[in-house]
């Protein structure tokens, strides 16, 4: 049974950096695409990144503009969100998703997926 789970959370103040983790347990990542996704209490879920599992598709919400990056490390069986230039409006829970999937491919639309971690909370904040 594939078992995701986030790690590096936390509070920072506006302008610093974070690195998320998803560790997967259960199923080699070789074979996953993987999607980061962050929900606002209030708020619809949104779509932050994706990467397939052989990082020929990688995909980033345009609203980013460029300060969040997504990658793999198959030897590690985790994929991180480094993100940087953190804004207030970044606050939410961030999942990550999994699909185990044949093609070289990844989405940015959660229902796409058929695994999901638990989350962890980012807060920006002064």
């Amino acid at each position: 049974q594939l078992q995701l789970v986030e790690s590096g959370g936390g509070s920072v103040q506006p302008g610093g950096s974070l690195r998320l983790s998803c560790a997967a347990s259960g199923f080699i990542l070789d074979y996953l695409a993987i999607g980061w996704f962050r929900r606002v209490p209030g708020k619809e879920r949104e779509g932050v990144s994706c990467i397939s599992f052989h990082g020929g598709e990688i995909n980033y919400a345009d609203s980013l503009e460029g300060r969040f990056a997504i990658s793999r490390d198959n030897a590690k069986n985790t994929a991180y969100l480094q993100m940087n230039s953190l804004k207030p409006e970044d606050t939410a829970v961030y999942y990550c998703a999994a699909l185990n999937t044949v093609q070289d491919i990844c989405r940015m639309t959660w229902g796409w997926y058929e695994h999901w971690g638990q989350g962890t909370q980012v807060t920006v904040s002064s």
